[in-house]
């Protein structure tokens, strides 16, 4: 009998939802490693992946499973790491119950992450907002609904599992109006709502209607949206926006850097990088310091107080052929 397919559903029941009590959001990005992982293998050696065994998912067939990953799906470093930590983690599990394949295991295990380069933080200036703003069609209720959608994600900085999570109930429009949602790692965050995202939901909610536990922005069918369906919408109306906004040309939009936009926003208005740490639901400050690190009018500023250096222009030249050919390297 092979040993994998229960080890991998024992993982899930016992380990992420029962042991951990994994978030459904933690689970279903499990799951579509796994899911990936094992379309990978049967391609590679033709068996089902129920009649896998440990031996068919050794260290050399997950490498490639990785390399796969990042030049022919396109994906990037960070999300190659993500697969790679959820493998890692079955592995983990798997090194209890099944020591007679302790040496494969720890092969698996031994497979380091990738590093990446980091690349600049992506945010949208208010005219390329207003513009991805004016872009639903509001004479139609999808076109109503995406707008308000929108007029939250950008004034809030949630994270799209959060937007799609949100019911009705969750939404205070009164006295100290905020939305409050459970975030990243189980925690119950609330977020201030500005007079003009408020005034747009309380216009959105009256059409909506629905109960408490109704999600806030539904399908035409009242389901949940789902994540992918957010990102086609926002890469959607940034497709129509870019037609009257020439500076989106050279930008690509997603929710995230809906998010992006959003902490830039606070920075610039001078809040304080421990407030928007604790806006955006950030497990540490470290994370919240990539804004300040994008912000070139911080970097200006700081050069501003400066005194320039009492230097002479000129150019270096290298005394010699060889030293010339590797300054040029």
């Amino acid at each position: 009998m092979s040993t994998f397919p229960p080890t991998l559903e024992a993982f899930f029941t016992e380990r992420l939802m029962n042991q951990r009590r994994a978030s459904v959001h933690t689970v279903g990005a499990y799951r579509d490693t796994f899911r990936l992982l094992l379309a990978f293998v049967q391609q590679r050696t033709g068996k089902a992946p129920s009649a896998l065994d440990f031996g068919d998912l050794d260290a050399s067939l997950i490498g490639a499973f990785l390399d796969h990953l990042e030049h022919e799906r396109g994906n990037s470093v960070r999300t190659r790491n993500s697969r790679l930590a959820a493998i890692h983690s079955l592995y983990r599990f798997a090194a209890l119950s099944h020591p007679e394949h302790a040496a494969l295991i720890q092969r698996v295990l031994a497979i380091p992450s990738k590093r990446g380069i980091r690349t600049d933080v992506s945010f949208l200036e208010r005219s390329e907002i207003n513009a991805l703003l004016a872009a639903p069609d509001q004479t139609r209720w999808i076109g109503r609904r995406d707008y308000a959608l929108l007029v939250t994600a950008v004034q809030t900085g949630l994270r799209v599992s959060e937007l799609t999570g949100l019911c009705c109930g969750d939404v205070t429009l009164g006295k100290g109006a905020n939305v409050r949602c459970l975030g990243k790692g189980r925690k119950a965050r609330c977020t201030p709502l500005n007079p003009s995202t408020v005034a747009v939901i309380r216009v959105w909610l009256d059409e909506r209607g629905g109960g408490a536990r109704d999600p806030l922005f539904p399908t035409s069918g009242g389901r949940p949206l789902g994540r992918d369906t957010v990102a086609k919408l926002v890469t959607k109306y940034a497709d129509v926006a870019r037609k009257y906004c020439p500076s989106l040309e050279n930008k690509t939009v997603s929710p995230h850097v809906l998010r992006h936009t959003t902490a830039m926003a606070l920075l610039h208005g001078g809040t304080d990088v421990t407030v928007i740490a604790m806006w955006l639901g950030h497990e540490s400050i470290e994370t919240t310091q990539i804004y300040i690190h994008a912000d070139l009018s911080i970097k200006e500023r700081a050069l501003a107080r400066t005194s320039p250096l009492d230097t002479t222009p000129g150019r270096y030249l290298a005394p010699d052929r060889l030293l010339a050919f590797l300054e040029g390297l």
